[in-house]
C-alpha cells in the first residue's frame, strides 16, 4: 500500500557522553552539569514531527485509525510476547508434562484474565483484529498455533470460530511486505522511539500510556 504521508523529524536533543571530570545534578529541578566555572543545562526533548498531506479523505481516515488503534494495542502484543517466551522458558526448565504443563497454563490464564480481561472487552472490533496480527507478529506464530500448543486443537478451533464471527482469523500469519505493510511500518517507528511524535502530529497530542501489570509466568509450585 502506497503511502500519501510524510514525516519530518524536527528536533531530537539527547546527550551521548561527557567528556572530563562533569557530574550531573538534580535538585528537583532541570538537571545541570558542571564543567569548571560553566554551568550546562540538560534535557531530552521529545521527537516532533510535521504530517504532510491532505488530513481527508478515505486514505487519511484509514491510516488516522490504524495509528490510534495501534497506540491501543501494541503495548499488549509486546506484553504477549514477554508472557509467551517465559513460559516456554518454564515448560523447557522445570521439563513439565501434559498435567503440570495443563495446570501451569491455567494458572497463567487465569492472571491474564484478572488483570486484562477489562481491557480487551473495551476493544473495538478493529482493536481486537488489530492486536490478533500484532501478537502474530511478536511471538513469531499465529495465535491459532498459540491455544493449540498451549491448550488443545479443539480449544483453538473454538476460538477460531469466534474469531470469524467478528471477521477475524486466528490462523493467518502475519504478512510485513504486503498485507500488514501499513503495520509493520508503525512498528518500525515505534522501534526507532518515533510513534510518540507521530502520535502527536496527527492528533495534538501525546499516546496514553497503558497501566501494564504483571502476569504470573512464574513456575507452578511443587506439591508434595
Amino acid at each position: 500500500m502506497k503511502r500519501k504521508t510524510a514525516y519530518v523529524l524536527l528536533l531530537l536533543l539527547g546527550l551521548l557522553a561527557l567528556a572530563g571530570p562533569a557530574r550531573a545534578q538534580n535538585r528537583g529541578f532541570l538537571p545541570y552539569i558542571i564543567e569548571g566555572k560553566d554551568t550546562l543545562f540538560i534535557d531530552t526533548l521529545r521527537p516532533s514531527y510535521i504530517y504532510i498531506g491532505k488530513k481527508k479523505g478515505r486514505q487519511w481516515r484509514k491510516y488516522y485509525r490504524l495509528v490510534h488503534n495501534f497506540s491501543k494495542t501494541y503495548p499488549y502484543a509486546l506484553l504477549a510476547q514477554e508472557v509467551v517466551l517465559e513460559a516456554d522458558r518454564t515448560i523447557e526448565a522445570e521439563n513439565l508434562k501434559r498435567l503440570k504443563k495443563e495446570r501451569y497454563i491455567n494458572q497463567i490464564q487465569k492472571s491474564i484474565f484478572e488483570n486484562y480481561e477489562s481491557v480487551i472487552r473495551d476493544m473495538t472490533i478493529s482493536q481486537g483484529k488489530l492486536l490478533i496480527q500484532l501478537i502474530g507478529r511478536e511471538t513469531g506464530i499465529t495465535p491459532y498455533d498459540i491455544i493449540k500448543d498451549y491448550k488443545n486443537g479443539f480449544t483453538a478451533a473454538f476460538w477460531q470460530g469466534i474469531a470469524k464471527l467478528f471477521g477475524g482469523n486466528l490462523k493467518r500469519p502475519y504478512d510485513p511486505n504486503q498485507e500488514d505493510k501499513a503495520i509493520e511500518d508503525l512498528v518500525v517507528i515505534w522501534q526507532k522511539g518515533e510513534f510518540e511524535g507521530l502520535y502527536y502530529s496527527i492528533f495534538g497530542k501525546y499516546p496514553p500510556v497503558p497501566q501494564l501489570k504483571r502476569v504470573n509466568t512464574s513456575a507452578p509450585s511443587k506439591k508434595k
